[in-house]
């Protein structure tokens, strides 16, 4: 299975969720993950959508098929090669009275997390990386317990020299977004 990332740049406009997720449910294909944000142009959403799937030919069938949902600007379908990538990942590990201290030098050195949080009887870290770094994470604090585990979705920029501002249509006036 390779991964593609799916990057779809659409007016911010309700329900457009929902028609976007429809094209992947009718395929039969699975969201691995999805995360939605604002651009850098007032009234632009992006949606970036991570999937696992065999064929590059179903998928550019894919990405064709969202290009055409009215509200939509642009697609663009990726390999991890083609583009900068990166998740956000959250733990609340626990840290009671007698317990093995947790090491945060080792934490913050060798796997450039933080703790963000400082509870009486818990602490929450914040590692950000690749998916096999934010594991790599996880299976070195599980001995210490985790109370609470939270991944974001990936967001990702390509890799080409262009930028959003290219892609989007001419006879439009485009504010950014401050």
């Amino acid at each position: 299975m390779t991964t593609y990332t799916i990057c779809v740049f659409s007016e911010n406009t309700f329900g457009l969720l929902n028609k976007i997720t429809i094209i992947f449910t009718r395929r039969r294909i699975n969201i691995e993950s999805l995360t939605v944000s604002e651009t850098e142009r007032k009234g632009v959403s992006r949606y970036t959508i991570t999937i696992k799937h065999t064929s590059r030919t179903e998928v550019e069938k894919l990405v064709r098929q969202v290009r055409r949902v009215v509200e939509v600007l642009a697609v663009f379908g990726y390999l991890n090669e083609e583009i900068v990538h990166n998740e956000i990942a959250l733990f609340k590990i626990p840290t009671p009275i007698g317990a093995k201290p947790i090491d945060i030098e080792a934490i913050n050195r060798n796997f450039k997390a933080w703790v963000i949080y400082w509870g009486l009887d818990y602490v929450v870290v914040e590692k950000s990386g690749s998916e096999e770094e934010i594991q790599d994470f996880f299976r070195y604090i599980k001995p210490h317990g985790i109370l609470e585990f939270v991944r974001s979705g990936r967001v990702a920029v390509g890799k080409t020299p262009k930028g959003l501002v290219e892609f989007l249509p001419e006879d439009a006036e485009w504010e950014y977004y401050l």
